[in-house]
């Protein structure tokens, strides 16, 4: 058969070169990464047989080769799973355009200890890489199962492969490191060593549920060149336990199984935040090992994320990324179920619709948030790297998931006026609220910083109430969504009319309707002027401070809001909004009293314009004009020299 060259894509050169030259210390994980991939080799085949009885595929002995030739130092790694074609070798092991590679590249540079870089070959899916680290020279051939011909594909991970078909192939695929030599001052350990490959399996791959068999003369002389009693001929050795861990007592699991089974469905090098096992019996039996990370996946938010649970039907692996078992806010546990009674031949659109699917998922969501809520009562450390890491996409659930939001809110903390670090619970808020305080307020914005000091927030921090700092972008939502707790009603301190008799003064009511009398003219002409963006200007009971500030009424959409559904493509109408302003200070008694004494005020309109965009820009906003508003400024400030 004609042999062809090919050059690697460039970002996969350039993986080469970073995994060749020693980036990783612990170079012991080549090797999980293979078996890894032997693993879901096989998993797939079994699927895919299940689905098609007719392919024409063995699967009456399903496992995992290793074997080690000490003579020619070679290490091969041999699966009789699903296969490649000559198309796929070229795409997939040629190409990693769509393993996230650049941000590989990246993250792997930065990485700056060991464990941090040990860990990113499984995350972006490069694992096949990673024998270059042990390796001058590898070569794969595979056969996709069904097909009858096979693929060689060789390469020294200098910039070149080469591709060929060839007729006598088995089924599967089959990995043959060339390994370097040995040198432990750059832990590169010699990997023809039978106790070094049994020591890495079982710390690694103890878990996969196929047989990882040690075959071959080594196998047969029990390790490191000692003669067999039979000569070579004894039976492979089987190296991992295949026990299923979401079967076993948890007393009879050790944390370091629970890690390890984590890491290999995760994709993770970290250790989990919590383990949660259950066992569901009674008409409708189940097992799930479910497990919440230390810290969020970089594509949480993004569209196209794969996330969801592994599948089992009576330890038959039938999907990954089964989303219909957990709801889309909780779509960072990692874990497995394993059904007893689900049909073997099933399909995601299937199970979309069957009744013990959504049995599950409810039952599933509700143990997670139990287990959330034992952190938040006896783990506040753990709990509060959890809500750092996912509260803004559990928070998601306080929307689409109306029949759990009670166990949501019970789970939910929130940063505070009163807590400089720490978060507070809708609970706790209510249990320290002062008795005369009929509601729970709120402040929604960017950032703690860009709202703490927020105009709205004056007569609050004067009086010492409580206002929860909402900065998720899914704040804006949920908060309309639930309305209240516990019988206080959530308010905004941005909406509304709120009289907190923040000034303390002593004035009668008559005195007071003098005051809206004496403003009223100013009022309605400034509304006059500012028609084109206010709804109504009046005089402010929050103000302590500032001149000015914006309101929204009750109903009204907040600019947030209003600029996030534009972002996703819905159309909504820009609402005016209340303009307040603070009768106590200064600048509006000078502009009252200017208003009463000038009949020619074109003077005075500039000023009530500039008053405005003073309000916009202490919440955060953008001036309408930015040149104008910087010509008022100047021209203001050139009269103050």
């Amino acid at each position: 058969m004609s042999t062809e060259t090919f050059e690697f894509q460039v970002e996969a050169r350039q993986l080469l070169q970073l995994m060749i030259h020693s980036v990783y210390s612990n170079k012991d994980v080549f090797l999980r990464e293979l078996v890894s991939n032997a693993s879901d080799a096989l998993d797939k085949l079994r699927l895919a047989k299940l689905r098609d009885d007719a392919l024409d595929a063995d699967v009456s002995d399903l496992h995992i080769e290793l074997e080690i030739d000490r003579d020619a130092r070679t290490l091969t790694v041999r699966d009789n799973g699903i296969g490649m074609s000559y198309d796929e070798v070229g795409e997939l092991i040629g190409t990693i355009a769509n393993s996230g590679t650049a941000q590989f590249l990246k993250e792997l540079k930065e990485a700056q200890d060991a464990a941090g870089a040990e860990g990113l070959i499984g995350q972006f899916g490069v694992g096949f890489y990673s024998g270059f680290m042990v390796a001058d020279e590898v070569t794969l051939v595979t056969r996709k199962a069904g097909e009858k011909q096979g693929t060689r594909w060789v390469s020294r991970g200098e910039g070149t492969y080469t591709l060929e078909r060839v007729d006598d192939a088995p089924q599967g695929t089959s990995v043959v490191l060339h390994l370097k030599p040995a040198d432990p001052d750059n832990q590169l350990h010699d990997y023809t060593s039978v106790w070094k490959i049994k020591e890495i399996v079982k710390r690694y791959s103890d878990f996969i549920t196929w047989p990882i068999r040690l075959v071959g003369e080594q196998a047969a002389k029990g390790g490191e060149g000692g003669e067999g009693d039979d000569g070579g001929t004894a039976a492979p050795e089987t190296l991992n336990s295949m026990k299923a861990l979401w079967a076993r007592p948890r007393d009879e699991v050790s944390e370091d199984e629970y890690h390890e089974l984590y890491k290999h469905i995760g994709h993770d090098w970290r250790e989990p935040l919590e383990t949660i096992q259950l066992h569901a019996e009674g008409t409708f039996e189940y097992q799930a090992l479910l497990f919440l990370p230390s810290h969020a996946p970089q594509d949480l938010y993004q569209q196209n994320m794969r996330h969801g649970l592994q599948l089992y039907v009576k330890r038959v692996f039938i999907m990954d990324d089964c989303e219909a078992l957990l709801p889309a806010y909780l779509r960072f546990v990692k874990g497995v179920v394993d059904a007893q009674d689900l049909s073997l031949n099933v399909s995601r659109e299937i199970l979309q619709q069957d009744r013990h699917i959504r049995m599950m998922q409810r039952r599933l969501t509700k143990k997670v948030l139990s287990s959330v809520k034992s952190m938040l009562a006896d783990a506040p450390e753990k709990y509060a790297t959890f809500w750092r890491e996912f509260g803004a996409v559990v928070k998601e659930g306080l929307v689409t998931d109306p029949d759990n939001r009670d166990a949501l809110l019970a789970v939910a903390s929130f940063a505070s006026t009163r807590e400089d670090d720490g978060t507070v619970t809708l609970a706790q808020y209510v249990e320290r609220m002062p008795e005369d305080q009929d509601d729970i307020y709120y402040v929604t914005g960017e950032s703690r910083e860009a709202i703490v000091n927020s105009p709205h927030m004056e007569a609050f921090r004067e009086r010492g109430i409580e206002v929860l700092l909402l900065t998720d972008p899914v704040d804006e939502v949920w908060v309309d969504a639930v309305g209240e707790f516990q019988g206080k009603r959530l308010r905004s301190v941005a909406k509304g009319e709120i009289d907190l008799d923040a000034r303390e003064d002593d004035r009668s009511e008559d005195e007071q309707k003098q005051q809206a009398e004496a403003y009223a003219g100013l009022l309605g002409w400034m509304r006059e002027r500012l028609d084109d963006d206010v709804k109504e200007v009046r005089l402010s009971t929050r103000l302590t401070r500032s001149p000015a500030c914006l309101v929204a009424d009750a109903d009204d959409l907040t600019p947030a809001l209003e600029n996030m559904y534009r972002a996703m493509g819905q159309e909504v109408p820009r609402s005016k909004r209340v303009l307040e302003l603070n009768p106590d200070h200064a600048l509006v008694k000078g502009l009252n009293e200017a208003y009463g004494e000038r009949e020619d005020r074109a003077e005075l309109a500039d000023t009530a314009e500039l008053l405005y965009t003073l309000a916009v820009v202490a919440e955060g906003g953008r001036p309408k004009d930015p040149s104008r508003f910087v010509q008022l400024t100047a021209d203001r400030l050139e009269r103050t020299l």
